[in-house]
């Protein structure tokens, strides 16, 4: 059974309530605490001190523990968040794992989803919980891990200069992938240069030579890494990309591939997935199988289909990229059915953020599909001065989803942030 207590012993050092304790698990969730639980307290999580500990919580640990300051159980601290980084950080140098970091503007997700469905054919791999990426998220995940793992595939995500640093620091990644640099988070980080900046802290942890990037991107293309991509110099070379409706087939350095996933950048977050596959030991065929059968966190160019629709779900998140790339795919799709687009906004793109929606609401009138509805009101601001009659703008979601049962046979593609909820237009 693992057992954190002489983790917390190494942290705390002469802490005597330590010594005749068992902890075997870490919670931040006081719904989720079992015997022996840590419960570590964090930001409202300083309310349920009180459940936990009658969940079983054999300690917790709280920077706010008000009324149970004293209590036998609870060890206040100066900063919830930072012991659990220490904690996690000191967790991982104990661990006998490989551990892979990947980061980037678009991307991560379904990378981490792929690198993890190839290595978990082989070895016992964990993968980052959910979008837990951040500064509270990435810790937590580490110290989930078992003494067993042999390889886990964490996500790093950040929104400003330094949470990069940080997160590698905590990580000590063995690998690393960066998927591009785009403008995801321009609201904190202003432009490019500094998303670059921030995203590229994380080769200071790991040797040049464990490093994969996507090659044709105009910042990455001059790192001293291996590169992934189409441009024919790639040490990672992607060719012969084919869209079918089940997914994508394409050639890695003249290996034919297949996965059931939709659009072009799919085939180079694939790529990462075999490249690190070779790396870690796989051959040809367990490669190619294993990618057959993976699992993609949902909203993700996911088909839902109801009676005469097909609505195609790629609601979880959006920058300029990623919906210029979602619109593209949706284009060559093979589908017998007229093509109806829903954008909603994209957050966190800064100053420029109308100039980028216009851009957008171009793009989707370059593709020339039957209908495109936007929602939200910078997608509002941006049609306005766009002025088409392609462009229909809605105050509602509900609206949008009357109008789509209006338009009988109809493939729909949903692409927003994801303080946009547009899967909510979704029939039932």
């Amino acid at each position: 059974m693992k057992t954190f207590t002489k983790l917390l012993k190494r942290y705390f050092q002469s802490l005597d309530r330590l010594e005749n304790i068992t902890v075997s698990n870490v919670r931040m969730d006081s719904k989720k605490v079992t015997d022996n639980s840590l419960f570590i307290a964090i930001n409202n999580g300083n309310r349920y001190i009180e459940e936990a500990i009658n969940r079983g919580a054999s300690l917790v640990i709280s920077d706010k523990p008000e009324q149970f300051s004293n209590h036998e159980k609870v060890i206040k601290v100066e900063d919830s968040v930072e012991t659990l980084q220490e904690l996690a950080k000191l967790y991982r140098e104990d661990l006998g794992l490989k551990v892979i970091a990947i980061t980037g503007s678009e991307g991560k997700t379904t990378t981490k989803d792929l690198v993890y469905g190839v290595l978990s054919k082989k070895y016992k791999t964990k993968k980052t919980l959910g979008n837990y990426n951040n500064q509270i998220g990435l810790p937590y995940t580490i110290l989930q891990l078992e003494d067993d793992d042999e390889v886990a595939v964490l996500e790093l995500g950040m929104s400003a200069l330094g949470e990069i640093d940080r997160l590698s620091e905590i990580a000590a990644p063995n690998f690393g992938i960066i998927t591009n640099i785009g403008d995801s988070h321009l609201e904190y980080l202003i432009n490019r240069d500094n998303v670059f900046l921030a995203k590229t802290e994380i080769l200071k942890y790991i040797d040049k030579n464990n490093v994969l990037v996507f090659g044709d991107d105009p910042y990455l293309k001059d790192l001293d890494a291996l590169k992934i991509g189409f441009d024919k110099n790639s040490d990672y070379l992607i060719e012969d990309f084919v869209e079918t409706y089940r997914g994508v087939e394409f050639k890695l350095n003249d290996k034919s591939y297949f996965i059931p996933l939709n659009g072009k950048h799919n085939s180079l977050n694939a790529s990462f997935a075999i490249a690190m596959g070779q790396i870690l030991g796989m051959n040809y065929q367990e490669i190619k199988d294993s990618l057959l059968d993976i699992s993609i966190t949902g909203m993700r160019f996911q088909k839902i289909e109801k009676e005469e629709i097909l609505y195609i779900n790629d609601a979880y998140n959006a920058s300029p990229v990623s919906m210029e790339a979602a619109l593209n795919t949706f284009l060559s799709l093979p589908i017998d059915k007229k093509k109806i687009v829903v954008l909603g906004d994209a957050l966190e793109l800064g100053e420029d953020e109308i100039k980028y929606h216009v851009q957008i609401i171009k793009k989707a009138i370059e593709c020339d599909f039957s209908e495109i509805f936007v929602y939200g009101e910078r997608m509002k601001k941006a049609s306005d001065l766009i002025k088409s009659s392609k462009v229909k703008h809605f105050d509602s979601k509900v609206s949008i989803r009357e109008n789509i049962k209006n338009l009988g046979s109809v493939a729909v593609l949903l692409k927003g942030s994801r303080g946009m909820k547009l899967e909510e237009i979704i029939c039932d």
